[in-house]
């Protein structure tokens, strides 16, 4: 028995230790922008012309963060266009000021340098019934407060995330585990719908 434990503490350790370990390596030998300032947040080009897609879509797009975090964490923001829009709408909460911003860089921008993909996609019939349930999730949003941005364990930008998804019926979207902060419930005693909405979670909160 002692033999087995050991052989699963090894095997959990290499589990943690290996990708953090290629994720630094790789972070180091790309480099990482010196600030802010000199990083780029224009658009990275991966979404098409919003006027070129006529039916409806939702995203959920992910992006690494920036400097050293960008070893264990990413950003999620949320992407949407109405049927027939010519414009984007892009969610998502940023460290400053009032944290909830709507269109605050392009829909698709990198992140600190970083490209973005695409975790979640939803379109046409589904997507445009989402939509409006989706602001009203994002306007409901309980740490919207300027201050209320708290980098670890939250509530950050993929607490944000996670909340509207949760809120928000029909949006089963699923957040890859690189999404820091999806699981941080608020203080006190939690129990809600897994953000994949295939479940649901009670855990004791700070």
């Amino acid at each position: 028995m002692r033999r087995l434990f050991r052989s699963l503490f090894w095997f959990a350790l290499i589990a943690i230790v290996t990708p953090v370990a290629i994720g630094t390596g790789l972070g180091y030998a790309r480099g990482w922008p010196e600030n802010w300032r000199s990083a780029s947040w224009d658009s990275s080009g991966l979404l098409p012309e919003a006027s070129s897609l006529p039916d409806a879509e939702v995203m959920i797009l992910a992006t690494r963060t920036g400097r050293w975090k960008s070893i264990f964490a990413e950003h999620m923001s949320i992407v949407l266009k109405e049927q027939g829009a010519s414009e984007w709408v892009r969610y998502d909460v940023v460290g400053w000021g009032n944290p909830v911003r709507r269109n605050n860089y392009p829909a698709d921008a990198y992140w600190y340098g970083n490209k973005p993909y695409v975790v979640y996609r939803l379109e046409g019939v589904e997507a445009a019934a989402l939509i409006p349930k989706i602001a009203a999730s994002v306007a409901a949003y309980p740490f919207a407060q300027r201050g209320s941005y708290t980098v670890w364990p939250g509530p950050n930008s993929n607490t944000f995330v996670a909340w509207v998804v949760r809120n928000t019926e029909g949006f089963a979207a699923e957040l890859p585990p690189a999404a820091v902060g999806k699981d941080w419930l608020g203080n006190g005693l939690g129990f809600d719908r897994a953000p994949s909405g295939s479940g649901f979670r009670c855990r004791l909160r700070d």
